[in-house]
This record gives structure tokens, sequence and C-alpha cells, in this order.
């Protein structure tokens, strides 16, 4: 085995390798090559002694040559298949035998390298081989779905049977699909659920949080990085792109997403395919994507916030979650819901309801939608843990008003809303006097308002927005 001389070996991430091949020498050169690598090389004389090794211990890629005396190289790869060994296999074989090698990746093996090779192509195989491993670890970690995790509805209102109708539409197909709806009224529980009525609900269901990444991890966390593309990245990163091939990717709350790379992602979604920052290779993909968001978009492509083309090509399938205050019919089957999830959750009796506390959620707007009905249960199960529950114990925890809104003495507007004012001057004078009445703590100001943080910022530098001073009062 030669290495070239004017090549160099790729940094490569290391893994546990078990070498197979009934020629001493040959399995000698092999192992001597990956072990320099900085692999745990483990080696064995025939296929009968390599299974039985695999039995008792696991790794992470198996080398074995084609032709071997006993049993060989194909059927030792059937025999792995059998035993569903998740191991990456790499087929050593002469030329004149490649059609057997072939036959062999029909059987689950990674790939093959023709004899004679260089140690820089056998190491370059064996890197390749470890991280398909790995991708496909990851891939198994982020879409695998318990049965009592599955998602589930709850509601028999004729807006959610409606749009139980429509998910199971909509499933069925591949197209791109758009959700809308407030803040916590189930956007990603109607996103899983679209996954799980298509053909793809046994691969990957893979989600990406926008507004908790900033600009600059974005593009790397979607599309993945080469080493060294950016000053820490110090190894190769999956994208969640690759992470979610054949099966489903959610954006969640896609306006958070800045302008360059919503002209990045309008691209992939027209050609299914991209690069990993720092690297000229494209990568083609079948994802179905999935996008949420709680604004509203035509305003945002009216603030420029958010490109229309890219838009129409996310709105395919729009489907609206409609908010809890619209659907209180439904109210009282989540309550029981929760009821019973928290008494499973923390292993107690939960508490017990009384009519009076049954009416006053029915008859509540909810302005934090099925989140806050789930906090307000669990926290009566936590606290009054198997005793009864009344509208006057629930009262202090829900916001007081019939209406979802600020009191104009704390918010500093008008209770009335001047006539002539835009769209835009009433949301700029909305904005400014939550924030206010939120002593300018963003986050909450955000919550309220139900929009997400980065947009709330991007607002607030649109209008120019400075906090008011606070007089202090000194004490004699």
């Amino acid at each position: 085995m030669i290495r070239s001389a004017d090549e160099k070996s790729l940094p490569s991430p290391t893994g546990r390798v078990l070498v197979v091949d009934d020629h001493a020498s040959a399995r000698e050169s092999v192992s001597d090559v990956l072990c320099c690598a900085g692999h745990q090389v483990n080696s064995c004389s025939s296929a009968v002694e390599a299974l039985n090794v695999l039995e008792g211990v696991d790794f992470d890629v198996v080398i074995t040559d084609l032709q071997m005396l006993g049993m060989n190289g194909i059927e030792f790869i059937q025999q792995m298949e059998q035993r569903k060994t998740n191991v990456q296999i790499v087929m050593v074989t002469a030329h004149a035998l490649v059609s057997a090698a072939v036959e062999a990746m029909r059987h689950g093996a990674f790939d093959y390298i023709e004899k004679p090779f260089q140690a820089d192509q056998l190491e370059h195989l064996v890197r390749r081989a470890l991280e398909r491993g790995a991708l496909m670890d990851r891939r198994t970690q982020l879409g695998a779905v318990s049965e009592d995790k599955l998602p589930q509805m709850v509601g028999d209102s004729s807006v959610m049977q409606l749009l139980r109708e429509w998910i199971v539409q909509v499933g069925w197909t591949s197209e791109t699909v758009l959700i809308t709806g407030e803040s916590s009224t189930g956007k990603e529980l109607v996103a899983r659920l679209v996954h799980q009525a298509s053909d793809r609900s046994q691969a990957p269901f893979v989600g990406v949080n926008c507004p908790v990444l900033s600009a600059q991890l974005m593009e790397s966390e979607l599309f993945g990085h080469e080493r060294g593309a950016f000053t820490s990245a110090d190894a190769p990163r999956t994208g969640r792109f690759e992470l979610a091939d054949g099966g489903t990717l959610l954006l969640d709350e896609i306006t958070e997403i800045d302008l360059p790379l919503q002209a990045k992602l309008l691209r992939v979604l027209q050609e299914r395919s991209f690069e990993r920052v720092g690297s000229s290779e494209t990568i083609s993909i079948d994802v179905r994507v999935i996008a949420s968001t709680n604004c509203g978009l035509h305003c945002e492509i009216a603030e420029g916030r958010f490109r229309e083309d890219l838009y129409y090509r996310l709105a395919v399938v729009p489907l609206c979650v409609p908010p809890l205050r619209e659907r209180p019919e439904d109210i009282e089957l989540l309550t029981a819901y929760y009821l019973r999830r928290a008494g499973e959750r923390m292993k107690n009796e939960p508490c017990h309801l009384e009519q009076s506390a049954r009416d006053l959620l029915v008859s509540y707007h909810w302005p934090g939608n099925v989140r806050e009905l789930q906090n307000i249960v669990s926290r009566a199960c936590v606290l009054q843990a198997g005793k009864n529950v009344g509208a006057n114990d629930l009262r202090p925890w829900l916001i007081d008003g019939r209406k979802n809104e600020l009191p104009a003495k704390n918010v500093g507007i008008m209770s009335t809303v001047p006539v002539g004012l835009s769209l835009h001057e009433l949301e700029h004078k909305l904005t400014e006097a939550t924030l206010d009445h939120f002593d300018g703590h963003r986050a909450k100001t955000a919550e309220a308002l139900g929009i997400g943080l980065r947009t709330l910022s991007g607002k607030l530098k649109l209008y120019g927005y400075a906090p008011r001073q606070k007089t202090l009062m000194k004490t004699a």
C-alpha cells in the first residue's frame, strides 16, 4: 500500500474499525495505516471469527476482503445484514470482481475499494463511512418517536375537525406547507401530524427553532459547514437539511431568518440542492419543508423584512391553527387531557376542578392559548394535588380583563384609537407602548405582542425607539 507524496491526509473523525482479511500481510498493512490515522483497530483472520467479535463489541466501520477461505465477503455481509448491525461496511476487492462488490452494496455495504489502493484513499473512505454512520445516528435520534409520544390533537370543535381533514389531505403529498397561527396554538403539533400522515412518517422529522439562532449560526445549522469554514469550525458539521433527507424539516418562526439567508433558502426549495458553508460540492436532498409563523407575513413583506417570492414558495398549502378563544367548546376536553397527563407525569392524584373553575376556564380569553391552559392545569396539580379547586383558586393566575389588552393608564396610549391612523402608525404606537409597559423588557413585550424577539428588535430599530428615562427619587 502506497501513500501519495503530493497528497495530505484529510483531518478525519476517528472511530473503532474492524479489519477482516485471511492474508496476514494485507490485514496488518490496512491496520497499520488506520492506526496511524488515529483509529482504534482490531483485526480478524476470518469472517466467522469476525462475527463472534461483533457479538460483543460495537464497531463503527468493518473493512472486509471479498475473497476469503470459508465464508467469503458477500456471505459475511449477508450475515451482518441478517443480524441488523448498524456498522458501516467497506469491501476490498480486485478490479475483476467489482460486480461482486456492487452486489455487496445491495446487502448494505457502504462502499468498496479496489486493489491496489493508496493509504490516502483508504483513510478518505473510512472518514466518509464514519461521517455517514454519525449522520444516521443523529437522524435516528431526531426521528425516533415512541408510541406514547406520538402527537395528539385534542378537540372536537368544527374548526378542529376541519383542520384534521386538511392535515390528512395535505399529508400524503410532498408539497411545502405554511402553518400560521398565534403563539402557543400548536403549530409544531400540526407539523408533526402532517409528517405522521405522510409516506415519510418512518423518516426523520427535524425541527429548527429559528428565533434562538443568530444570523451567523443559522446558515451553518441549516446547511452544515466544513472544517475551517470559519474561526470556530474545528470539525465538519452536518446541517439540518441533510439530517432531514427523506423526511420532513420544520422551520419554526420562519420570519426570524434574515433576508440574505432567505435568498439561499429560496434556491434550496427550488433546486433541492445546496452547498455546505466552506464547500463547493453540491448536495442533493429530498426533504419536505414545513414553515410556521405567528406573524402576518403580508405585513412583513410590505415592510421589506420578508421576501415575497419566498412566501409564495412556502405557502403552497397554507394551514391556519385557530386560537383557543375561537374554540371554547374544546377547553373542557383539553383540561381533562392535561389533568390526566399531569397525574401520569407527577405520579400522584391530580386535583379536582369544581364546576366554578371549569366555567371560569371556558369563559377566559386565553391570550397564551393552549400552552397557558396546560401551565394553569399543571400548576394546580402541583400546588393543589388531590384537592378540590374552585374558580377563586385559579383566578389569581389568569390575566384580568375580557380582552387581550393592557390598561390604558399604564400603557400611556388613548383608550380609543384616533381616526386617520395608518396601520403602520398604529403598530408603531402599540409596540412602543407595550415595551414601556414592561419597563423595556423585550422578551415580555415580544410574548405579549405574539411576535419573535428578533422581529421586535427589527421593528424597534425601524422606529428608532429610545427607552423612556425613569426619574429616580431620593429618600431621606
